[in-house]
C-alpha cells in the first residue's frame, strides 16, 4: 500500500516563506497606493494623457528603485549583524568550549528538556556541528540560509512595480471621462485583494484589514485628486 507523503513546511522554512510573501504583498500594496495617489492627483489638474503617463512612469520608477535600495540597505545591515554574531560565536567556541557547552545545555533546558536530556542533546549537537547548533538555538540564525540583500532588493522592486502598473494602466488607457472612475474602481479592487492576502498571511481577521487598506487608499486618492483640482483651477498644470 502506498504510504502517504507529508510535504508540510516547518519551522524557519515556513516562517521565511511567509515573510517573503507578506513583504511581496505589502510591496505591491505600496506600489498601488502611491502610484494611484500620484496619477489621480495629476488627473485632477490635467487630462493630458502624456502628462499622466509621464507622472505615472516617474512614480513607478522612483518608488520601485527607492524600495529596492531601502531593502538592500536594510537587509545588508541585518546580514552584517548575523555574520558578526556568528564570528563571535565561532571564537567563543574555540576559546571556551566547555562554557559554550554549558550554555547550550541551559538553553535547551529552558525549552522544556530535563537537565540530563538537555546535556545529552547539547553534547550530540556539539559533536555534529557546534557552530550550527549555537547559531540556531542561541542566536536564532540558520547559517545555511542567511538573509540575502539582493534577493530582498529584487523582490521589493518587482512587487512595487507590479502594484504600480495597475493604476498606471487604468489612468492612461480609458477615454478621458472614464480615467478617474476606472482607476478608483481598479485600485479599490486591488486593495481589497492585498488587504485580504496580508490578513490571511498574518492569520488576522480579513474584514478589518481590508477596510483599513481600502480606506487608506481611497483617502490618499481623494486628497491628491483634490489638490490636483485646486492646482488645475489655479492654472498650475
Amino acid at each position: 500500500m502506498t504510504q502517504p507523503t507529508h510535504d508540510e513546511a516547518h519551522g524557519g522554512a515556513l516562517g521565511a516563506r511567509l515573510n517573503w510573501l507578506r513583504a511581496a504583498v505589502l510591496g505591491a500594496n505600496d506600489g498601488i497606493v502611491s502610484t494611484a495617489g500620484l496619477v489621480v492627483g495629476v488627473a485632477g489638474a490635467t487630462s493630458d494623457r502624456a502628462a499622466l503617463l509621464t507622472a505615472g512612469l516617474a512614480g513607478l520608477l522612483a518608488g520601485s528603485m527607492s524600495m529596492a535600495a531601502g531593502e538592500y540597505v536594510s537587509v545588508s545591515t541585518q546580514r552584517d549583524s548575523e555574520m558578526a554574531a556568528l564570528a563571535v560565536e565561532k571564537r567563543e567556541l574555540r576559546e571556551q568550549p566547555e562554557a559554550e557547552l554549558e550554555e547550550l545545555t541551559d538553553l535547551l533546558e529552558e525549552r522544556g528538556l530535563s537537565r540530563d536530556v538537555a546535556r545529552e542533546a547539547a553534547e550530540q549537537l556539539t559533536e555534529r556541528d557546534a557552530l550550527r547548533a549555537h547559531a540556531r538555538v542561541e542566536l536564532g540564525i540558520d547559517p545555511d540560509h542567511l538573509t540575502n540583500p539582493w534577493h530582498a532588493a529584487w523582490a521589493s522592486f518587482l512587487a512595487f512595480t507590479a502594484g504600480a502598473l495597475l493604476p498606471l494602466l487604468a489612468i492612461v488607457l480609458p477615454p478621458s471621462g472614464w480615467r478617474v472612475p476606472v482607476t478608483v474602481v481598479s485600485v479599490v479592487a486591488a486593495l481589497v485583494l492585498t488587504g485580504w492576502c496580508s490578513a490571511r498571511l498574518g492569520a488576522a481577521a480579513a474584514g478589518r484589514a481590508v477596510v483599513r487598506n481600502v480606506g487608506g487608499g481611497v483617502l490618499a486618492m481623494g486628497v491628491t485628486y483634490g489638490v490636483g483640482v485646486l492646482l488645475g483651477a489655479a492654472g498650475v498644470s
